[in-house]
């Protein structure tokens, strides 16, 4: 069975990002754009759009062309966003990093997406700088002034016009996403400027902000979920977007309080934190909608926080691979199923499939769900046979999540297929852990899977067997604090397990579901005893 938004169709114009998502900006000349929340400092509409011409102009000087990628590795703030619409105005594309990646995290996703020029900050100007040697980048651009950078402040300087440039809106490359996918590695997730308009168009009835609405991004920049507030709903909208350079709940909820903040994207833990922390009650906050996503929340945690903030919490659904949401509630408070991530948006179909037979299944069966839309990505980048792996020849894609659809074609997420942990909704591939520890001369063989836990939703957790020599001070602790020194924070492994044996299959494949299995039966007997 095949289920289709019950929301009628969107128009999806053929055309490039940047002239889209600042459509509103002569009209509302000098109404605020953006707001950098920690120092008030305001950029309008017309100041944004003349600043991300004058940019243009300054990486068109530099030798930046069509279809040359530019990296981002830097905390959130208005230049950020302002360098994804001038990237976008000349055809380029954007890959982003992490900005607690390591060098050698860095260096993977550069060798792999190839930028031309990297944007940085001085915080973190060495391990980019040392990156950017190792993975070919020509040129650094740099919040600030160092040798052998350019200034990002001399581009705005600018004067001009850009070059022209004709952009196929289906076929050119917007941005390169890295997401671990189903399985392994993180891998370049190539969406088009179509696929990323398609799911603008996709979300404006569902998340209808007017105006003279203000919405705070707490949510990193790198991270596709953010984009939803200052692209989906808020500069293509007309709205007003306050940065904030990372997530502090006392700062946000300032800041919210502060400007009037009415909406806003949420991951799980965040709104947990608002359902619980006696720090909340200090602040008055107007806002009227909070849409979730990017991992599972629960029923009870929503409705404790609905009834504290005096808001409508929307569950959504989605996958950097769909540009990211397939899946939505209405913004009708009646139409709202909170344990739900909704039916399916506008233009998307879904099915839900048997995970061994491959049949589509009915309402209230389980399975893997499959997605087909305009959003979907074009693929992996340089990986043909993992994009073949998810994405059907009729265009349905796998998204490694098993769910199901209940009478009214309304989804919930109960499980995962792929290996992919989300840690506070961040992404953590066990395979780049499990390298680590395959790295350190005391392990034989390792295996890691997500642990259940209520804060972080999930954590990172490692099962290790010891080589036979192993000096007897190879304990977890000196063993994660190994893989601590070697990848980002939110990466590292929190509980960590000795084991006689990884469970496998006959052609060597981590039964992972086994040790998934193993350590939910043992967090719920924990938690029974507790």
């Amino acid at each position: 069975m095949i289920f289709r938004s019950p929301f009628p169709d969107v128009a999806i114009p053929d055309t490039a990002l940047t002239p889209f998502v600042l459509r509103h900006a002569t009209r509302l000349g000098d109404k605020p754009a953006l707001i950098e929340g920690e120092t008030g400092r305001t950029i309008t509409y017309s100041q944004l759009a003349s600043d991300v011409e004058r940019l243009a102009v300054g990486l068109a000087h530099h030798g930046f062309k069509q279809h040359d990628v530019l990296a981002i590795y830097c905390q959130n703030s208005p230049e950020y966003i302002m360098t994804l619409l001038a990237v976008w105005s000349l055809g380029g594309a954007v890959t982003t990093l992490n900005p607690l990646f390591t060098v050698r995290e860095i260096t993977y996703q550069l060798s792999d997406s190839k930028p031309k020029f990297l944007l940085t900050a001085p915080d973190v100007l060495d391990k980019a700088s040392e990156a950017a040697r190792a993975g070919g980048v020509e040129r650094i651009i740099l919040f600030g002034e160092a040798p052998d950078t350019i200034a990002f402040a001399q581009l705005l300087q600018s004067e001009g016009a850009p070059p022209p440039v004709t952009i196929d809106p289906r076929r050119d490359v917007a941005t390169l996403l890295y997401s671990s996918g189903t399985t392994g590695f993180p891998k370049g997730v190539i969406l088009s400027h179509y696929n990323i308009v398609a799911n603008i168009c996709q979300m404006a009835p569902l998340a209808r902000t007017g105006e003279g609405e203000v919405m705070v991004v707490g949510l990193p920049f790198f991270h596709i979920a953010a984009w939803v507030i200052f692209l989906h709903m808020g500069l293509y909208q007309g709205a007003t977007i306050v940065t904030l350079a990372r997530f502090e709940l006392e700062r946000f909820l300032r800041v919210s309080q502060d400007y009037h903040a009415s909406r806003t994207l949420l991951v799980p833990p965040i709104v947990l934190a608002l359902a619980k922390q006696p720090i909340v009650d200090q602040y008055q906050l107007a806002y009227k909608v909070f849409l979730v996503g990017a991992a599972p929340l629960g029923e009870a945690v929503a409705r404790a926080c609905e009834q504290r903030i005096g808001c409508v919490i929307q569950q959504v659904y989605g996958l950097s691979e769909t540009s990211p949401a397939t899946h939505a509630n209405p913004d009708d408070p009646a139409n709202i199923k909170l344990a739900s991530v909704g039916p399916c948006v506008p233009n998307t179909e879904c099915k839900v499939v048997d995970l061994a037979s491959g049949e589509a299944l009915g309402p209230n069966q389980q399975g893997e769900l499959c997605m087909r839309g305009p959003q979907v990505m074009l693929g992996y980048l340089n990986r043909p046979e993992a994009t073949a792996q998810v994405i059907e020849p009729e265009g349905w894609f796998h998204s490694g999540d098993i769910g199901y659809a209940d009478d009214d074609g309304y989804f919930y997420i109960v499980d995962r297929v792929k290996e992919l942990i989300k840690y506070k909704a961040l992404q953590v591939a066990p395979a780049e852990l499990e390298a680590v520890l395959l790295a350190h001369p005391a392990v034989a063989d390792a295996a890691v899977i997500p642990s259940p836990d209520e804060e972080a939703g999930e954590v990172p957790k490692a099962f290790v067997v010891l080589k036979l020599d192993a000096p007897p001070d190879t304990t977890p602790e000196a063993l994660m604090a190994f893989v601590a020194e070697r990848v980002a924070p939110y990466k590292k492994i929190r509980r960590l397990e000795f084991i006689e044996q990884i469970p496998k299959t006959a052609s060597g494949k981590i039964l992972r579901r086994l040790l998934v299995e193993r350590e939910r039966t043992a967090r719920a007997g924990q938690s029974a005893v507790g």
